[in-house]
């Protein structure tokens, strides 16, 4: 194997494809980035078996072939050197099968590499009628409900995000028990049959990381696992197993307390009262209403206390207190793309949900925690 590239377009790939490597690989093979190269361009695969990310380069982006072949190239440092090289042209050259030269005119580094016939064969698998999903689309249904995933094991289940395909809808979940987000999308068109799935919520934000604009999505679900294609990147993940919980019943229809609140001005009042809870476990901030008049504070015993006010708009004059998690609340608010935003509350010990003004296809929610 031996070509030259444009290091822009090796860095772009290594980016991509090195996202697949984990640190707890105990195949040592795994720990290498696979090179293929043939006439009709250069595939780069990384796989950590539940995670399998492949790059295709096509031959009119490389500069030069001069012999196809592949080889497995440890991935603790090729993105360092490719990244390092002081030219914009990087050639490889396989040498004696088992080690790869990577020069340019004035630097060389010289690697010990892996047979490729080490490599575990994975396989990427389609099926007949992929959901086509808009990227920018899917980037943001990711970022606005991937955050509310658990990280404890302790149910695997919530460690991942909730995709339900029924008819031309999408529904995206995700919750930690503590706090939910939903959000749901239309779809260009119907899907042949009602389809759930929970794909890990650190493989989906990687797929997040790597879309970089609208170019559509193709998702193909399988019994066990989906594959993800966009642009030339395949990227195909484990599914986890289990029932995910059914959290429709979880969001009242209706309210006692509608409450209209400037976005900036509310994310502002909860992050300064946050300062005082920080180091705390959950971050507690409490929120009082009297009239239009709320008021945000918090308190640590051994620090002092803070206070916030702010005016709002409310259907009920009645007061009203609650506390929450001040972090939980500031994820929540970020998701939301309004000047204005409604907190909606039916009692200090009921879910609070906070939603656009307008936009109902996303909802978060956060439950109250009790400070008696």
């Amino acid at each position: 194997m031996k070509f030259t590239i444009e290091k822009s377009v090796i860095l772009e790939a290594l980016n991509n494809v090195i996202r697949a490597i984990s640190t707890k690989n105990v195949i040592p093979v795994l720990n290498g980035i696979k090179f293929e190269l043939n006439n009709s361009g250069l595939t780069l695969t990384a796989s950590d078996s539940e995670l399998t990310i492949k790059v295709f380069i096509e031959s009119i982006e490389i500069k030069e072939i001069i012999a196809t072949g592949g080889i497995i190239i440890q991935s603790k440092y090729i993105l360092d050197i490719v990244r390092k090289m002081p030219s914009n042209l990087i050639n490889f050259e396989v040498i004696d099968g088992i080690k790869i030269k990577i020069y340019t005119d004035n630097n060389q580094y010289n690697l010990n590499c892996l047979d490729i016939n080490d490599y575990p064969d994975v396989k990427l698998e389609e099926n007949k009628d992929p959901i086509i999903i808009n990227g920018e689309t899917f980037k943001t249904i990711i970022n606005q409900t991937s955050f509310a995933i658990s990280n404890q094991e302790l149910r695997p289940i919530l460690t991942g995000v909730n995709f339900k395909f029924t008819k031309d809808v999408l529904e995206t979940v995700a919750t930690d028990s503590y706090r939910l987000a939903k959000k749901n999308i239309k779809l260009s068109s119907s899907v042949e049959k009602d389809t759930e799935i929970v794909i890990p919520g650190k493989n989906i934000m990687e797929l997040e990381r790597i879309i970089t604009d609208d170019s559509d999505i193709e998702i193909h679900i399988l019994s066990n696992k989906v594959l993800f294609k966009y642009k030339n990147i395949h990227f195909q993940t484990n599914i986890l197993s289990g029932t995910y919980p059914n959290t429709s019943n979880l969001i009242p229809s209706e309210f006692a307390y509608i409450i209209k609140v400037n976005k900036k001005e509310f994310n502002d009042a909860i992050d300064r009262a946050a300062l005082l809870t920080q180091g705390k476990d959950k971050n507690i901030v409490k929120m009082s209403l009297d009239n239009t008049k709320m008021l945000i504070n918090s308190y640590a015993s051994e620090i002092g206390k803070v206070e916030e006010q702010l005016t709002v708009e409310t259907n009920n004059l009645e007061h009203l207190e609650i506390s929450f998690s001040s972090k939980y609340m500031l994820e929540a608010i970020k998701t939301l793309d309004e000047e204005e935003i409604l907190l909606l509350l039916n009692s200090d010990v009921k879910p609070l949900i906070i939603k656009s003004l307008t936009d109902e296809s996303l909802i978060q929610l956060i439950l109250p925690i009790k400070t008696y």
